[in-house]
């Protein structure tokens, strides 16, 4: 079945095929800029879900695989809120309010408790032994959705229709969803890099992330900051699967795994480990991504988008900012 998202792609891959053949120049740099918009947009997405991956990876040098359905749950959450307080084709500000806190306290949670279930009892089991571990999570998740009645579709369609209004910029089109959803993505990247660099318990990760038995003998509690850094990551990985879902107004129970792989990769790419690289990551994940589908089209957008990146990262296996050393969190 091809989903909207694939419709959408294929859409504006034809528009840039009719300006190429006619000519059109002026059309052609506003179709780039709206690319370029598309991406960035996108690519707050994968920032999001990036840092949790980017975070734990800091704190226990563990590859959450559960990570990417927790944004799925994220989605499911705000589609039920959703359709619960209004139905389809109707809502309100309080309600997305409703829907992304909701599903971020849920999702939260629940990544805490992954956490404690999953990987508690096995830190000082060897890595593997918790990489079996997040994978088997990552399966209970996805098919636990698949069974709960109501979720179970290949798709859902968010019952929240966004205006299609919106503004120009240099002749690329925005909608006000767009931009609150974005400034949104932005609010949550600032407000975790405070906490990690100005709160005492961000200074707590920081410590741990140097030095795991110095920070211990210095009084640190290993296991609750560790807990926290699952529920911080998993806070936005739940508003980032709302912003999913309204942007493309469709879910299935598979959506964690897509991006999932690709927040991992944009974790890489900016540097595993390092906060500030993630957001970097994500955003150029996201601006390859629409480059690709684009010029390309939507089957080949992974090929070009992962082929790009295997070259950038044999140039440089850190990362664009470097991976994370110490404190550098």
């Amino acid at each position: 079945m091809t989903s909207r998202k694939d419709l959408s792609l294929i859409a504006r891959y034809s528009a840039l095929s009719t300006i190429l053949r006619e000519g059109r120049l002026h059309g052609f740099m506003h179709f780039l800029w709206q690319i370029l918009i598309n991406g960035l947009f996108v690519g707050s997405f994968y920032a999001l879900v990036a840092l949790g991956y980017s975070m734990v990876y800091g704190i226990i040098r563990l590859i959450n695989f559960a990570h990417g359905d927790l944004y799925m749950m994220g989605a499911f959450i705000g589609f039920t809120v959703l359709s619960l307080l209004f139905g389809k084709g109707g809502g309100t500000a309080l309600g997305l309010v409703l829907a992304f806190v909701l599903a971020m306290i849920v999702v939260g949670v629940l990544g805490a408790g992954v956490e404690r279930i999953a990987y508690k009892p096995l830190r000082k089991a060897p890595i593997l032994s918790l990489l079996i571990s997040a994978l088997g999570m990552s399966l209970i998740l996805e098919n636990g959705v698949l069974a709960t009645p109501g979720w179970g579709s290949q798709f859902l369609v968010y019952p929240f229709t966004s205006s299609p209004a919106g503004f120009s910029v240099f002749g690329a089109s925005i909608t006000y969803m767009q931009v609150l959803i974005f400034a949104a993505s932005l609010v949550l990247m600032a407000g975790l890099q405070i906490f990690v660099q100005k709160s005492i318990f961000g200074k707590a990760m920081r410590a741990i992330a140097l030095d795991k038995d110095a920070a211990q003998l210095m009084g640190i509690n290993i296991s609750q900051i560790i807990t926290l850094t699952f529920l911080l990551g998993s806070i936005l990985a739940g508003a980032a699967g709302v912003m999913a879902g309204l942007y493309y107004k469709e879910i299935d129970f598979m959506m964690g795994f897509d991006i999932g792989l690709k927040a991992f990769t944009a974790a890489v790419l900016g540097g595993i480990g390092n906060i500030p690289g993630a957001v970097v990551g994500g955003f150029v994940l996201g601006v390859l991504e629409a480059v690709g589908s684009a010029y390309l089209g939507s089957q080949w957008e992974n090929i070009f988008t992962f082929g790009v990146l295997i070259l950038l990262l044999v140039f440089k296996p850190t990362g664009i900012l470097g991976e994370k050393i110490g404190g550098r969190m």
